[in-house]
């Protein structure tokens, strides 16, 4: 058994972290004291205590306990808990437990939704992916949603040194801790408390003398801190966090998440995203980023790691310090909206495609008028659809460039 297994807290004083649900008066703190337990889901990465906590809470109730795991319980498994409901072991109503239950499909998640519904059944679910896209509509609303979060570096100190005391107790070994050792074990585990027990226990085990040292902390401290799955959570709210720093102009944090994700190996996913904010947030303002961003996608996909990311630092920067505007990408929006809405009308006369003129035709000829033969290449004439002919998508924004062009073409069509 895993040393993180072996020391698991078997009451909330000993959970490191997650103060917010779980320290004094908080909420989780008070639904164990009322020993009313209603159904609960935990979100949040690994290791951080979700399995602690909800254990700690089902052992506190005086109900008939379950424990399933989404990745090997099958509907069979599910029955039989259900099976206890009106029986004699189910008196003082039944508690299942569902780890991992994002694994489990719809119809095996509809199979307990009429026992939680009638309170003979209570769900503790945990998950480490977002519940509102992997768990079922009428669970989540019968639900009272709990995020957990990764547990700061001070808080992860409490843990490592008690797991280095567990192993003394188990090897006879008096460990002698450096503290740059333990702060680099608590900051390179990404918050996660199992993976830093891990190294806790991989360290204790491969010492020489007794001394944890820095150097060996650094040698087996897993890269933990790259909470990274390209389908999961970590993934998109990192290539979020990437372009609200770029769009906020931040090009320190944009360089850290970017890091991130070349550290990751993802350098496709960072690529496409810098191509979307040249659009999206640069946009008019400063239309060259485009194809210089382009341009520093291409020389990264053809170098690949670990020279990418030098061009791809350069997007970075680029897009994170010019000048913004996001007009293209509402006028596109707000045009879109209306096809959605139905505008899709016919076409004004004058810009359809040549066509003969029958005779009950209410106008003949298409009157089409040649910009290019007027002065300063402009002619007044409709180009939208009659019912919508005066609808406005695209509003200059306030950068340079889109300034001069409305002052431009205000003193045109004067």
């Amino acid at each position: 058994m895993p040393l993180a297994d072996r020391i698991r807290p078997s009451s909330l004083d000993d959970v490191v972290g997650q103060s917010h649900l779980i320290g004094k008066n908080r909420p989780l703190s008070r639904i164990i004291e009322s020993g009313r337990i209603p159904n609960m889901i935990f979100y949040g990465p690994s290791g951080v205590g979700k399995t602690t906590v909800a254990r700690i809470i089902a052992e506190s109730a005086n109900m008939r306990l379950h424990k399933l795991n989404g990745t090997s319980a099958s509907t069979g498994d599910i029955k039989s808990v259900v099976s206890e409901v009106d029986t004699f072991l189910g008196t003082n109503g039944i508690l299942l437990y569902l780890d991992e239950i994002q694994y489990l499909n719809k119809k095996q998640q509809q199979s307990l939704l009429e026992y939680i519904e009638d309170g003979s059944i209570t769900l503790i679910a945990s998950t480490t992916e977002n519940p509102y896209f992997y768990v079922y509509n009428a669970i989540l609303s019968r639900s009272t949603v709990f995020e957990f979060k990764p547990v700061q570096p001070a808080e992860l100190e409490k843990a490592v040194r008690r797991g280095f005391a567990c192993m003394t107790e188990e090897t006879g070994v008096e460990y002698i801790l450096d503290d740059e050792a333990v702060k680099y074990i608590c900051h390179g585990c990404g918050g996660d408390v199992r993976k830093s027990l891990n190294t806790v226990e991989l360290c204790a085990l491969t010492c020489n003398d007794g001394r944890i040292t820095p150097d060996l902390a650094k040698e087996l401290t897993q890269r933990s801190n790259m909470r990274y799955d390209r389908d999961g959570d970590q993934h998109y709210d990192l290539l979020s966090a990437l372009q609200k720093s770029i769009r906020g102009s931040d090009e320190n944090a944009a360089l850290h998440y970017a890091a991130r994700l070349m550290e990751a190996g993802d350098i496709i996913s960072l690529s496409r995203r810098l191509l979307v904010i040249a659009s999206e947030d640069i946009g008019l303002a400063y239309p060259q980023a485009m194809p210089i961003v382009k341009a520093c996608v291409d020389s990264a996909m053809q170098l690949g790691l670990p020279e990418a990311r030098i061009p791809l630092a350069e997007a970075v920067i680029l897009l994170a310090t010019s000048p913004k505007s996001n007009s293209a990408y509402k006028a596109i929006g707000a045009a879109m909206e209306d096809i959605k809405g139905g505008a899709a009308y016919d076409f004004p006369r004058q810009l359809q495609n040549v066509h003969c003129d029958g005779e009950g035709a209410a106008v003949k000829g298409q009157h089409y008028l040649y910009p290019h033969d007027y002065p300063n290449h402009w002619v007044k004439q409709q180009y939208l659809p009659d019912p919508i002919k005066d609808h406005v998508y695209y509003e200059y924004g306030d950068n340079k460039l889109e300034k001069a062009a409305k002052e431009y073409w205000s003193q045109v069509k004067k």
